[in-house]
């Protein structure tokens, strides 16, 4: 196969189109775009309603803009539509991955166990976000 020769491949029904990489500065190029984006600060957040009955797990690279965003309703979804914008836990981690990882550990956990993270940084579940 060539270069940047496009293959079609079905998956579940659905028609998916996948590029193949076949030179060494291509695969050099792809390998160094994915060695950064593992390289970046994530962050795990999680954002209650005004009421603190609603919780919500996310994970993002940028925290101050995301949660901007979602203050400011510009991601439409869940979060806006259950007005869920006060930050009131989130952790630091190496790269992006741990991040993922770390958001599917508390994501699994109970309802209890997210509130007692909560609580173990913010027992009064202030909005976080002017400290970041």
């Amino acid at each position: 196969m060539e270069c940047g020769q496009e293959i079609g491949q079905m998956s579940s029904g659905q028609n998916s189109i996948h590029r193949v990489i076949a030179s060494p500065a291509a695969w050099g190029a792809a390998i160094s775009v994915l060695e950064k984006t593992m390289e970046r600060q994530g962050f795990v957040y999680l954002l209650m309603n005004k009421f603190n009955t609603v919780i919500y797990v996310g994970v993002t690279s940028d925290l101050k803009a995301r949660i901007y965003a979602l203050k400011e309703k510009l991601v439409k979804g869940f979060t806006a539509r259950y007005h869920v914008n006060k930050l009131v836990y989130f952790e630091s981690v190496d790269n992006i991955q741990s991040a993922i990882t770390r958001e599917k550990q508390i994501k699994a956990g109970s309802r209890k166990k997210k509130l007692a993270l909560i609580q173990s940084l913010n027992p009064d579940f202030k909005d976080l976000y002017d400290s970041i």
